[in-house]
């Protein structure tokens, strides 16, 4: 099956060679084309990417979810769409060898959409006290609101393409991937999780947890997407 990965990436340049040396192995296979979704970075990050053979797509305006509708707009102008989309961030946390993992229970038939897992396999310090909370609070909203159990909102993850466009997603922020959970639940697709290992950023710092300001952010932003698409689904239900 055709899969086009989307990275979205700002000031990532120290992480570009190392990440594509990771995907080289899939590259041509695994996958056809690597979409770097650059959102305003100032140090190169969008030249490194280019050179390493990547597409690059250049969204200034910042948000992580604005980032990859810019790269996914760049898709669906293909003559011929891919049949899956992956999503990768750049700071290689995530194993991009993980990839034929998460793609998978697509290409086999037993989901259309897949979950990257980090809760199991995580290495000591990857995610800390406070992603874990967030994580496990923003999950167990999703399960009261919607009835599905995930485990994790982890970045790393699989769609179909056909299945990602009846999503309609709009979120240009970090309520991108939460959007993407509660809008499959509550449309009822099929939607598995795989674990996958989660490693320390080694360079750089986090955009979310590096910072108090940007736990906070993303923590509220992520807590009104689940309620505000929880509640646009029961009004419209209702209607």
């Amino acid at each position: 099956m055709r899969c086009d990965l989307i990275i979205p990436a700002v000031d990532e340049v120290a992480n570009i060679d190392p990440l594509f040396d990771a995907l080289e192995p899939l590259r041509g296979g695994v996958l056809r084309h690597v979409v770097l979704a650059d959102n305003g970075s100032t140090d190169g990050t969008p030249e490194a990417a280019a050179r390493r053979g990547a597409v690059v797509v250049r969204e200034p305006k910042r948000g992580y979810g604005a980032a990859c509708l810019k790269a996914l707009k760049w898709i669906g102008d293909l003559d011929e769409p891919p049949e899956i989309v992956a999503f990768l961030d750049a700071d290689l946390s995530d194993d991009p060898g993980a990839l034929p993992a998460v793609l998978a229970p697509i290409e086999q038939g037993r989901a259309e959409l897949v979950i990257g897992s980090r809760v199991k396999r995580a290495e000591p310090g990857a995610l800390n006290f406070v992603q874990r909370f967030g994580n496990g609070l923003a999950c167990l909203l999703i399960q009261v609101t919607t009835g599905r159990r995930y485990h994790d909102l982890g970045p790393l993850r699989a769609v179909r393409f056909d299945t990602l466009q009846r999503l309609q997603m709009a979120d240009r922020t970090w309520g991108w991937t939460v959007e993407m959970q509660v809008k499959a639940a509550l449309a009822g697709v099929p939607t598995v999780e795989v674990d996958v290992p989660y490693r320390r950023r080694v360079r750089g710092r986090s955009k979310i947890s590096g910072t108090v300001r940007g736990v906070v952010a993303a923590g509220t932003r992520i807590i009104y997407t689940i309620i505000a698409l929880w509640w646009r689904h029961r009004r419209k239900s209702q209607a």
